[in-house]
């Protein structure tokens, strides 16, 4: 809290007036972050398929945090554990992360995309899942205006997109199963 107050150029106290703890400062960035990208996501939703969408969406939101990736870098200790109130992954950070979520089960909507029953509820989470990762990536990637992560959006976009469009054959009911026996294991972590 001292570091945060200097850099503000504030007395310590002052700071403490308006964050109790660091883990405030941190929720109030995430909060920040979901009214900011509203209307910045809405834009996205502008276009017309699947795969144009979830690219629109992803690098809304990389666009959004470029200034801050150093800052996230430094949340990504916290990340892995689902019970610190700073991971993405916590009870306190619920209503970002559905709030999140629900962008993507928008996408699938509005583009009219065939999803099979069963595995409808789960996919806006497991594409949430996938932006998670490709952050990830984006945190650590040193290449220069982070292009490596471009190319990996740009190169595994369209297999994820082709296998949601795959899922709805009845051939690969047994695989979707094994699939959200997996998320069941997961959601109970």
């Amino acid at each position: 809290m001292r570091e945060v107050a200097a850099r503000a150029g504030v007395a310590l106290g002052l700071a403490y007036y308006y964050f109790k703890s660091k883990d405030a400062i941190v929720h109030t960035f995430y909060q920040r972050a979901k009214d900011d990208l509203a209307p910045r996501l809405d834009a996205a939703h502008r276009e017309k398929t699947l795969s144009a969408r979830l690219e629109g969406l992803i690098e809304t939101k990389l666009a959004y945090f470029a200034p801050n990736r150093r800052f996230l870098g430094a949340l990504l200790g916290h990340a892995s554990d689902p019970s610190n109130p700073l991971s993405p992954f916590s009870d306190a950070s619920r209503e970002i992360r559905d709030a999140d979520i629900a962008q993507f089960d928008r996408a699938l909507t509005e583009t009219k995309t065939s999803v099979p029953k069963d595995l409808a509820p789960h996919l806006g989470r497991m594409l949430w899942f996938y932006q998670m990762g490709l952050i990830l990536f984006w945190i650590h990637d040193r290449s220069a205006q982070q292009e490596r992560t471009r190319e990996l959006l740009a190169a595994s976009l369209p297999i994820v997109v082709t296998l949601i469009k795959l899922a709805n054959l009845p051939l690969l009911r047994p695989a979707r199963r094994r699939v959200l026996n997996v998320l069941s294991i997961l959601s109970e972590a």
